[in-house]
């Protein structure tokens, strides 16, 4: 799927990695639903945010976040 988008081999690791600490936080905050499917809108965020130079993991996933929150109108629950 990953490398369908363009990605290269070399990337897929770090999307898959910031991609699964930010759908687990946006899961336990009830933002996403808490299935096994990927969410294509947070992935498509994830991707953007990498191709604009972003290659820290935590920083691509917190920063996905945020995005993905002020997008959607999502909240997170303390």
């Amino acid at each position: 799927m990953l490398v369908e988008r363009g990605l290269g081999v070399m990337n897929v690791e770090l999307v898959s990695e910031a991609y699964a600490i930010a759908a687990n936080y946006l899961r336990r905050s009830g933002a996403i639903a808490d299935t096994l499917v990927t969410d294509e809108h947070l992935l498509g965020i994830i991707v953007k945010l990498l191709h604009q130079g972003e290659f820290n993991k935590i920083r691509l996933a917190n920063k996905a976040i945020a995005r993905f929150e002020a997008e959607t109108g999502a909240r997170a629950v303390a």
